[in-house]
């Protein structure tokens, strides 16, 4: 934990707060510090790059996680109802299923003498299917969705070149673009789903891609990272899975910090903020309680249950095969201003070895 209550990094451009207490004393202060940037691109846009999204017509207003305004607490509400306990509950059955029949083909991998990449192979899929399941979203081609998430997590929260940031901006133009055509087919035909529920309450259209945009994302990319950091810390050994699923969301959550900017100015412990400062959290690996990684208060992650239960699911259903395995290298990291996971968990057999 550090000593200093808030610090300002020059090379990140933030003023930095670790200590869990004031994290939490910002977060549950909304009005002093707004989460206006909260999805803003913290590599900003080329030219090149904008004039891609405008193509679309790509615009974030806000809704969710970039909103501080009237409108957030009726969108949240909306959505909300698709994360009800007893829906999280029922949907256990699902997930345990999806993992279960992956894990079985990773092991008949692994039993003849290939390798096998544990993200791809286990941990990317499923928590995308079961949170389409629950959004009531049918004919979704998953392996674009999860393409989509992680080119515009680096686009948003990387450090991408010119002409990588080019490619990812097509790569979201692309998912937008989807987002409208699936917007525009519900208000032709509205149904129980996520785009008709959020038509049914007067968004714009605007408004309805930026609710899918993020919490497509978000609803099953962090997880899969989740279960990936999970899966890494428990190959070639037996673990109580709730319990390292509290020590991982503790030390290091697929989402260590979020953002927020000061409305006017504040202290944070002793430290003058002046009005505007841009303030990264640290959620995670600070010694703060496992809650926070969820973040507290009126924007706290509306699936902070369903990513407990996924993971929960994933260590119990792949127990065996984790403690049979070993890593084949290092795994390469996905490494971005607010996620972090293994982007590779490449193992072989152990018993193969034997």
């Amino acid at each position: 934990m550090s000593g200093c209550p808030a610090r300002y990094d020059e090379e990140l451009g933030y003023w930095v707060v670790d200590d869990p207490a004031l994290a939490r004393e910002v977060l549950l202060d909304p009005e002093t510090f707004r989460p206006d940037n909260a999805v803003l691109a913290h590599t900003p846009l080329s030219v090149k790059a904008l004039r891609v999204l405008s193509g679309v017509g790509f615009a974030l207003p806000p809704t969710l996680a970039n909103n501080a305004g009237e409108s957030h607490r009726p969108i949240r509400a909306a959505v909300a109802r698709f994360f009800s306990p007893a829906r999280v509950a029922a949907a256990e059955v699902l997930a345990r299923e999806l993992v279960s029949a992956r894990v079985g083909s990773a092991a008949a991998a692994l039993a003849v003498g290939q390798q096998v990449d544990l993200v791809q192979a286990v941990a990317a899929e499923p928590p995308a299917f079961v949170v389409l399941d629950l959004l009531g979203l049918r004919e979704v081609d998953v392996p674009a969705l999860k393409a989509w998430s992680l080119d515009s997590l680096e686009l948003f929260w990387g450090w991408p070149g010119e002409d990588r940031q080019l490619e990812l901006a097509y790569s979201a133009a692309e998912f937008y673009g989807w987002l409208r055509s699936r917007t525009a087919a519900a208000r032709e035909a509205p149904a129980d789903d996520l785009f008709g529920v959020l038509v049914e309450l007067g968004l714009t259209d605007e408004e309805v891609c930026a609710v899918g945009y993020f919490l497509l994302i978000a609803g099953q990319e962090t997880t899969t990272q989740l279960i990936s950091t999970l899966f890494h810390r428990s190959l070639g050994q037996r673990v109580e899975s709730a319990e390292l699923v509290e020590e991982v969301l503790r030390e290091a959550s697929s989402v260590p910090t979020w953002r927020r900017v000061a409305a006017r100015p504040a202290v944070v412990g002793e430290v003058e903020l002046p009005a505007g400062a841009p303030v990264l959290l640290g959620l995670s690996g600070h010694g703060g309680s496992a809650d926070l990684a969820f973040g507290i208060g009126v924007h706290r992650c509306l699936g902070a249950g369903l990513a407990r239960m996924e993971a929960r699911v994933a260590l119990e259903a792949a127990g065996d095969l984790l403690g049979g395995v070993r890593l084949v290298e290092r795994p390469p990291m996905i490494d971005l201003l607010s996620f972090r996971a293994p982007k590779r968990l490449l193992v072989t057999s152990i018993r193969n070895e034997e």
